[in-house]
């Protein structure tokens, strides 16, 4: 070996082992490696996020507390009696309460259930709104069904009542062209309930729910389109065989959070549409909630039932993600 290549060897060996010219350990610092720096630098970018996280997701769960409670909001927590489970004894020990609950739940189940299955239309319509070839139409059609998304469920239900009230747009034409005697009641109804507002929120979130598939769409290797078409595969073929297949995974992991929050439908649509015509049918478990907390004034069951949900919600969303690790491979957090 030359006096050179000892000489490098040396020098190697001293860089691995911080080492100065006489082989002694040298002081200071050791150099992390750039992929920990990286890592850390990435951290701190999410740390903001984890913060809000806290904030709103798990500090509110000390609210919990006032399930064990008669809580009045004038004596405050201090102030009230401590009672333990007895909310809870008393949710399954009442027979009224239980088929009130039973009710909900039903409601809560087949809104949801109606939404699970609806749920491959923002699919569909992905793909058919990506088969446009014309630019600006594609997006204008794209902005109008994206549009209903942002505009609150106040305003479509004033759009509602404008249009399908008793004295309503629908009405007033059905009337003038002798179709109808005496006005329809759309919503002074209990009679199909649950498919109006699936009706309801297709028209409100439909636009919207494509846009992830469209992203999905975009990022499909534009190579297997080409050799299809090489094999002369038409428009339609290209939709059935490619297009959807690379979809399939996005819709499948939004299907299975959709069955990990089934009894999360949220309150703002019932509450607005609810009245005392279609209390019993559109009353779902988040708008039950709010009924008996702020209007029964009730605080702590309502608490009780919603710590209860959030449970069940959890202990769902676990057993998907099994399912899915089992059955996938994958898992979904």
């Amino acid at each position: 070996m030359t006096t050179q290549a000892q000489a490098q060897t040396v020098f190697q060996e001293a860089a691995v082992h911080n080492l100065d010219a006489n082989g002694k350990k040298r002081r200071g610092r050791r150099l992390r490696p750039a992929g920990s720096r990286t890592s850390f630098t990435l951290f701190l970018c999410i740390v903001p996020f984890l913060i809000l996280a806290f904030l709103f997701s798990y500090l509110p769960l000390y609210g919990w507390i006032y399930s064990l409670y008669d809580y009045k909001p004038a004596l405050g927590l201090e102030g009230s009696e401590f009672v333990g489970l007895q909310w809870f004894q008393m949710l399954v020990s009442s027979p009224t309460q239980m088929a009130q609950i039973g009710q909900v739940l039903m409601n809560t189940l087949a809104i949801s259930f109606l939404g699970i299955a609806t749920s491959v239309l923002p699919l569909f319509f992905a793909i058919l709104l990506n088969e446009i070839k014309a630019p600006w139409f594609r997006s204008s059609v794209q902005t109008l069904t994206a549009l209903p998304n942002f505009i609150s469920w106040v305003l479509v239900y004033m759009i509602a009542f404008s249009l399908f009230s008793s004295s309503g747009l629908v009405n007033d034409v059905l009337a003038d062209t002798g179709l109808i005697t005496t006005p329809i009641k759309f919503l002074d109804s209990d009679q199909n309930v649950w498919i109006t507002m699936t009706l309801w929120s297709i028209w409100k979130g439909l636009g919207w729910g494509a846009i992830i598939y469209l992203a999905s769409i975009a990022g499909i290797d534009q190579s297997l389109y080409e050799s299809a078409r090489i094999d002369g595969a038409g428009r339609f073929q290209l939709m059935r065989y490619i297009t959807l297949p690379q979809l399939m995974p996005t819709y499948l992991v939004l299907l299975l959070l959709s069955i990990a929050n089934i009894l999360n439908n949220g309150m703002e649509q019932y509450y607005v549409f609810q009245n005392a015509f279609n209390k019993e049918w559109i009353q779902v478990l988040d708008l039950y909630v709010y009924n008996i907390g702020m209007t029964g004034n009730s605080l702590s069951l309502a608490t009780a039932i919603g710590m209860l949900k959030s449970l069940i919600s959890v202990a769902l969303l676990l057993t998907v993600n099994a399912v899915s690790k089992r059955v996938r491979g994958e898992s979904i957090v």
